[in-house]
């Protein structure tokens, strides 16, 4: 019990960091558009990587010459595309909390949060490297695992469906101007970060 509340609070303490793909979540959230599934993909991502993680596979990134760089160049590059649509949003401005079309179809929200997901190296340095590397040290390590996978649901089910309850803040459209201001200059924040770091 102790070492999945060891994986638990890991788990939990490398998710809350306000990423692209946290982010994305709480604006599925606000807008009620395809929460159940935004919030699936990414908890069952991060319960594949965690598992890859656990399983040995975080030594592959420093096996690997370049792969760590290589990461880093892709996820930057998206996140400075995403920030851009992002920031182009909140100049137009007008959106609301009518999920309509403004919210994407099924198919674009799930594969916006897939590569929001797999192409951030962060998630693989964090949730296989840092995640796998700790897991070593307990004789126990499918307790770390699910103790990981576990705040990993948690969260995006929390951030996914609690979205809601600031719904009154975002029923004015310069809430919403704002928000993408702040996601959209996160976004380059973290491709800056991944690629002077």
């Amino acid at each position: 019990m102790t070492t999945a509340l060891a994986g638990f609070a890991l788990g939990l303490s490398l998710i809350l960091a306000i990423g692209a793909q946290n982010a994305f979540v709480l604006r599925q959230g606000l807008l009620r558009a395809h929460v159940g599934p935004v919030v699936a993909v990414c908890a069952l991502s991060d319960a594949a990587l965690i598992a890859a993680g656990v399983a040995g596979f975080g030594h592959l990134a420093t096996a690997i010459p370049g792969l760590e760089w290589a990461m880093r160049l892709f996820g930057a590059a998206f996140l400075i595309w995403y920030g851009a649509r992002t920031l182009l949003a909140a100049y137009r401005g007008g959106a609301t909390m009518q999920a309509g079309p403004t919210a994407g179809s099924l198919r674009n929200a799930i594969l916006t949060c897939l590569a929001l997901t797999w192409l951030n190296p962060h998630v693989y340095l964090d949730t296989v490297v840092l995640l796998g590397a700790v897991s070593a040290q307990y004789d126990d390590r499918l307790d770390f695992a699910l103790g990981a996978m576990t705040a990993s649901f948690t969260f995006f089910t929390a951030l996914g469906y609690g979205a809601r309850l600031l719904a009154p803040v975002f029923a004015r459209p310069r809430a919403w101007q704002i928000l993408d201001l702040v996601i959209g200059l996160t976004m380059w924040a973290i491709a800056a970060k991944l690629l002077f770091s």
